[in-house]
């Protein structure tokens, strides 16, 4: 049976690590380090190019380095939980979309300029709420019929922030008609954006 390769960061090997929101929460140990600085505990940020570690914190203690792992898991989950109740204080039905509610895709569909629904199973656990699935879809290989590439370039109807999803990770379609009101001010909003975007790029 073959290892399976260690992950480090710097001189620690990741021995912990659990993604939750929007940050990893990471506990590493060096046992080649000073006493007091031979575990550690961090935030993780991944980007397409490389690991950043941040808020790192040395410790000489195990222990003292799994609570402070487990309070950042917490602080998370507060954090989520607190963002999780905005849809229902704004009278947002949150529940995931299924395939029913929505005109499930194939090779054939063109997927640029349309509203698209996200799979549920290719979402974190803590996300799969409506509000996470319904974006706008911009462009990319992957958004074209036959498309060779995989790459769809998306607009999030509820926070406008850009993402980027396999072609695969779409479950389906929706017109403007079929979404719901806050989506529809989304997209509203996002037009508008563009919009002035090119009136000033005009001048």
């Amino acid at each position: 049976m073959m290892d399976t390769e260690k992950r480090m960061a710097g001189d620690y090997e990741i021995i912990q690590a659990i993604t939750l929101g929007d940050k990893e929460v990471v506990l590493g140990e060096n046992l080649q380090a000073p006493p007091d600085e031979q575990y550690m505990c961090a935030f993780c940020r991944h980007t397409e190019m490389a690991l950043f570690y941040e808020e790192v914190m040395a410790y000489d203690s195990y222990l003292d380095a799994a609570k402070d792992f487990a309070d950042r898991l917490k602080e998370q989950c507060i954090r989520i939980e607190v963002e999780r109740r905005q849809p229902a204080i704004e009278g947002i039905d949150d529940s995931p979309i299924t395939a029913d509610r929505c005109t499930v895709i194939d090779g054939n569909d063109d997927l640029r300029n349309q509203f698209v629904v996200i799979r549920q199973d290719v979402l974190r656990r803590e996300y799969r709420a409506a509000t996470h699935q319904l974006k706008f879809c911009t462009g990319g290989f992957g958004a074209m019929p036959h498309a060779h590439g995989h790459a769809c370039f998306c607009v999030d109807l509820y926070t406008d922030k850009e993402a980027r999803y396999e072609r695969r990770d779409i479950l389906g379609t929706m017109t403007r008609a079929q979404l719901p009101d806050w989506a529809k001010r989304g997209y509203e909003k996002y037009r508008q954006a563009k919009n002035h975007d090119k009136r000033k790029t005009n001048y």
